[in-house]
């Protein structure tokens, strides 16, 4: 089903977010002109009357679902119960609504991490049900799973079309660069512009929690957001698709990277007392190729370097203070 998007009236939530923040772009590049993003202020999505209203105000033929809790290995551990109440609750009342409203359409982004911890790898769309998932984060990541089981009874009983697609370890401009609540990139990223802010920081010491070894599946946010769309247009049904690069780069390609893209002459040291998650995670992608012609097009390289002269460009406004928990 091919979208006309100069003419759709489409709702996103969490679009003053992250990955909120590229997908606006990338329907501005689509031609969309009736596009509606709000912050967590004007509207709590955990809160059942101001979803209602949300719709009543803001009818859409399209639901874009990107707001969420989201952090890292520490404020999943340390705010679980958070995490997996604001997460549920955005959710099933922001789908819910949607389909009574009458949207034609329901598109999210779910977790990678909602993957079982000990599914084979490269991750495939079938191996989403078949264990727990990593206990650092479960409380956020069976928060999002649900997301893919309210599709699939709002399909059954409703016939309501509702995506869920699956990012692997998403990064880019317009990140969360907090050094308590990031994921690796943005974090990394801070560190090494901070090291070279006034010089090569020939003298400064940028410490890496853990010994670099393990792998992720990193994708640029833009490839994510347009991997949405992409799916929007092929599917007319509920659907789970994984939406990541396909290829494994450890924390320590990473860091080489910054260090030559910054230009940093310092030490780097490997703080190995520090938690590193699991020791590799990969996604199939061949679903979304087949499907929905899927290609992520941003090699890591060119990402973050973007994404650090994004930062470099933005220190002052980027979200690199320690807020209150808010969704994003």
């Amino acid at each position: 089903m091919k979208i006309d998007w100069s003419n759709q009236r489409i709702l996103v939530t969490g679009g003053a977010g992250f990955l909120g923040s590229h997908m606006l772009e990338k329907l501005q590049a689509r031609g969309s002109k009736h596009v509606y993003f709000f912050r967590s202020k004007d509207y709590d999505l955990t809160k059942e009357d101001q979803v209602s209203r949300l719709f009543e105000e803001h009818p859409a033929d399209l639901v874009i679902h990107l707001a969420g809790l989201v952090g890292g290995i520490y404020p999943n551990q340390t705010w679980p119960a958070q995490y997996f109440y604001q997460n549920l609750m955005m959710g099933v009342l922001t789908l819910n609504y949607a389909w009574k409203s009458g949207a034609k359409m329901f598109v999210c982004a779910g977790a990678g991490c909602g993957y079982p911890e000990k599914a084979p790898l490269p991750l495939k769309e079938e191996s989403f049900w078949d264990g727990f998932p990593q206990k650092p984060s479960y409380a956020y990541s069976l928060a999002k799973r649900m997301l893919h089981v309210q599709s699939i009874a709002y399909w059954q009983e409703y016939k309501f079309p509702a995506i869920v697609t699956i990012p692997g370890n998403i990064y880019g401009p317009y990140d969360n660069f907090d050094l308590d609540n990031a994921h690796v990139i943005p974090a990394l990223v801070r560190k090494f512009v901070e090291a070279t802010a006034s010089g090569d920081g020939r003298d400064q010491k940028v410490t890496i929690w853990g010994s670099g070894k393990p792998t992720r599946d990193f994708v640029y946010a833009g490839d994510v957001a347009e991997g949405m769309l992409q799916a929007a247009d092929a599917y007319d049904r509920a659907e789970l698709v994984n939406l990541s690069s396909g290829r494994e780069h450890s924390v320590r390609e990473v860091v080489d990277a910054l260090t030559e893209i910054t230009g940093f002459k310092g030490e780097v040291v490997w703080d190995t007392s520090k938690p590193e998650g699991q020791s590799r995670r990969q996604f199939d992608i061949g679903k979304a190729e087949r499907e929905i012609g899927y290609v992520a097009r941003t090699s890591l390289q060119e990402g973050l370097r973007a994404t650090v002269e994004w930062y470099r460009a933005n220190r002052d406004r980027a979200r690199n203070l320690v807020e209150s928990l808010t969704t994003v």
